[in-house]
């Protein structure tokens, strides 16, 4: 399975860890305050030394650093996780907007605190923030934007790389699972059985009719062709697969005889319909597994097909006693099938077994549905 991004994995980036930055980023804003009682007490200290009036407006400039930069940063990155995905063209003027109230903010709680202090006077309160304002907001803005469009720029960047590793995930998956289908469809080819049953059925057809048998073994050849090269195709042309299904009824009718009986009922419209390899196949071949070889009187099946409303319907019908899909495993060729199915049409493809009343005869009929968007 596909694991799911682990927000604590450094190397997968996701939007629950941009949260919990935004998470730690708030709790940095209570850094503030430790780095204004610093200031105060650098300054308490230093006020038995005689400074210049640079190292006054430097302690000054700490202040309003530590109360203007952590909610700037604490603003931008909550502004930035939330809405660039949804308002890509108005993020940047909502962070320039966020950016304008915490420089106004932050600098009359910078100057207030100050003359708490008594480091500036009450009276220069409101000369001080004049002055202090337009050089605080230009810094603001400048630092501000240009980190937010780094931090933009880089959330993408990760985003974009995480796309593409799960799309990676995915089809390194459905691969893996085409070529379990590949190899689990050649090995009940060439299980010592079917092998033996097949080349028993076209040794006693030679004396008989050397023309049927010379065409079971083509159709036995093109059979496993398919299945080798089936790995490197992730979707086949529908006529092509009915040819490989046609071959494999009649590579088993050798065997069955009366006892197998089948009709292809698929208009000639959807033979350019793209379908997974071997699907309809394996549908096929379970009917014949579990209903013609442990019954005496064998079986019927017909393959039906087809398209409405954007979607190819698939349909295997034997009057079998049936089977549900509950009971089916992952390592099961019809499990396989159903992953697959997942993968190559993103949770639109899908498999279902139902049963309906025949309306001439009383035997009930067992219905595989394959479901599936055109493509």
């Amino acid at each position: 399975m596909i694991r799911k991004p682990d927000a604590t994995d450094p190397a997968i980036p996701c939007r629950d860890r941009d949260y919990s930055i935004l998470r730690g980023l708030t709790r940095a804003v209570w850094v503030a305050p430790a780095v204004a009682v610093f200031i105060v007490v650098l300054y308490l200290v230093l006020g038995h030394i005689r400074l210049s009036d640079t190292g006054y407006r430097f302690l000054d400039s700490l202040c309003y650093s530590a109360f203007i930069g952590f909610p700037s940063a604490v603003v931008l990155t909550w502004i930035s996780v939330k809405y660039t995905d949804r308002f890509p063209r108005l993020v940047i003027a909502m962070q320039t907007l966020s950016l304008f109230c915490t420089a106004t903010l932050g600098s009359l709680a910078a100057g207030l605190f100050l003359c708490l202090v008594g480091i500036l006077p009450a009276a220069r309160f409101w000369l001080e923030f004049r002055g202090t304002l337009p050089f605080s907001m230009v810094i603001t803005l400048l630092v501000g934007l240009g980190i937010a469009s780094f931090e933009t720029m880089r959330y993408k960047l990760q985003a974009a790389t995480l796309e593409l590793r799960t799309k990676q995930v995915e089809q390194e998956r459905a691969y893996k699972l085409l070529a379990e289908a590949r190899l689990s469809s050649l090995e009940s080819r060439i299980h010592p059985h079917f092998l033996f049953n097949t080349l028993n059925s076209i040794a006693a057809l030679i004396p008989s009719d050397p023309v049927r048998a010379e065409d079971t073994v083509g159709k036995l050849a093109s059979l496993l062709r398919f299945s080798l090269n089936a790995q490197h195709s992730g979707l086949v042309p529908l006529g092509q697969e009915l040819r490989i299904v046609r071959d494999y009824l009649e590579i088993e009718k050798t065997r069955f005889g009366a006892r197998l009986s089948y009709k292809i009922e698929v208009p000639e419209q959807l033979a350019n319909v793209s379908v997974p390899p071997l699907a309809v196949q394996s549908l096929v071949e379970n009917a014949v597994k579990h209903v013609a070889s442990k019954r005496a009187q064998g079986a019927s099946i017909r393959v039906k097909g087809s398209a409405t409303a954007g979607l190819v319907l698939l349909e295997v019908v034997d009057d079998g006693p049936g089977f549900s899909l509950d009971s089916i495993t992952p390592e099961h060729g019809l499990g396989n099938l159903i992953a697959r199915l997942e993968l190559l049409f993103a949770g639109k493809g899908k498999l279902e077994v139902v049963r309906e009343a025949d309306s001439t005869r009383e035997a009930p009929r067992t219905i595989v549905r394959l479901t599936f968007p055109v493509q």
